[in-house]
């Protein structure tokens, strides 16, 4: 393993009576996309708060870019971008405006601001736009300000929280692309989301947290291997999903579990057989943590 961008080892971190986060090990590799996937509640949020210093941990060594959360905070911040699950942005501004506020605010002077702010517009394409007021934009080119904001100074490590949630599709492969351009510029980018095939798509590592546990880490094509080799899916003649069966892939093993199912299921179902998504995975881990849990 490369230089490592972000280092968890041990984080603990309780809310009250609640334990939020119990015991995560991170290990993520300089200049990589990497995903975080977890149903709600799971921790997600929390994690991303600490990593990026707005929330202090109970326990356990966290480590940004090279730094210490706690005891160089400071060089963290000098770091980072964080762009949150809402979009930070100014309505009653232009595009514009809201770039070039920001980089003042950042330290540039007038006209570093300018050319860092047209940089920045056609970056994100949104040129065209760049005189209109924010409060008329789209989902997702509000999305796109917002994150171009969160890139006014160079920063190797980037943080977004759930970035596509709400946005159409066409919005949320967009920015798919402009992750991938800002990974390809050697920019760590580490993302949560709810959306599991835009982890499947984007990261070169994967990790899935249940229960403020890491239950499973690795790229997409380990974690699928986990679930099976081929699925096995019985719909009813309205196309609706009845039930999924993970088989090695074998022919034996296909044979042996469609004869168990002729005799289990109503013989009017349709079958169909396909290689594991996401889906499946974030299923099987997250349902195991709820047993092991309720056990």
């Amino acid at each position: 393993m490369g230089e490592l961008a972000i280092e968890v080892k041990g984080l603990r971190k309780r809310f009250g009576a609640q334990i939020v986060l119990d015991g995560i090990d991170l290990a993520v590799p300089a200049g990589t996309v990497y995903a975080l996937l977890g149903p709600n509640g799971a921790g997600k949020t929390t994690l991303i708060h600490i990593l990026s210093t707005l929330v202090a941990p109970d326990e356990g060594s966290v480590r940004v870019a090279g730094y210490d959360v706690v005891s160089d905070k400071n060089m963290v911040k000098r770091s980072i971008s964080l762009t949150g699950q809402f979009a930070a942005v100014d309505d009653v501004l232009t595009a514009e405006e809201n770039l070039r506020m920001i980089c003042r605010l950042s330290g540039l002077t007038s006209a570093e601001s300018r050319a860092r702010t047209e940089e920045l517009l056609h970056y994100f394409d949104l040129d065209a736009a760049a005189k209109k007021r924010v409060k008329t934009y789209s989902g997702g080119m509000r999305r796109r300000l917002d994150i171009a904001i969160s890139l006014v100074t160079s920063r190797p490590v980037l943080f977004l929280d759930e970035p596509t949630t709400g946005l159409d599709t066409i919005s949320r492969r967009s920015l798919w692309e402009i992750i991938n351009r800002l990974k390809d510029q050697g920019i760590t980018v580490f993302l949560t989301t709810q959306y599991l095939e835009e982890a499947d798509q984007l990261a070169d590592i994967i990790t899935v947290i249940d229960d403020g546990h890491v239950v499973a880490t690795g790229t997409a094509k380990e974690l699928k291997s986990r679930v099976g080799d081929e699925v096995i899916e019985l719909r009813n003649g309205n196309d609706d999903l009845i039930r999924t069966v993970s088989t090695t892939g074998s022919m034996l093993d296909i044979r042996q579990t469609l004869n168990e199912l002729a005799s289990m299921v109503p013989q009017d179902l349709r079958v169909s057989i396909r290689k594991p998504s996401m889906d499946d995975v974030f299923l099987a881990l997250t349902t195991k943590e709820m047993e092991r849990s309720l056990s």
